[in-house]
């Protein structure tokens, strides 16, 4: 079965920065976690904790969204954002999130 390697970055489109601390969730298809990570300074994970490589298959990210503006004294529309893929091929994959608080947008990177 091939393997995949996973990153995601995170824009606020409402200051035009990185999102910095928020916490994103890696799943199975099963709904069991693998890791939860927070952003770094530059609004990226690139590594999840004691993972190097998954098997392919159905996984979703889960933003934590309404955490990260309520720290922020913000309130949001969504309370968390959750982005389901297909990883069936054997590379790198790359999902970026544009956020606002009333909108998000996502693709798949490179």
């Amino acid at each position: 079965m091939s393997q995949f390697t996973l990153s995601t970055h995170v824009l606020d489109l409402d200051s035009g920065l990185p999102a910095t601390g928020l916490v994103v969730a890696l799943a199975n298809a099963d709904g069991d976690l693998i890791g939860q990570v927070s952003t770094d300074d530059d609004g990226r994970i690139t590594a999840w904790p004691g993972v190097s490589a998954l098997p392919g298959g159905t996984y979703s990210l889960v933003f934590e969204v309404s955490v990260w503006y309520a720290a922020q004294e913000m309130s949001c529309f969504y309370p968390e954002v959750r982005v389901e893929f297909i990883a069936d091929e054997e590379r790198h994959y790359h999902v970026p999130l544009l956020l606002n608080r009333y909108g998000y947008s996502t693709y798949r990177g490179s």
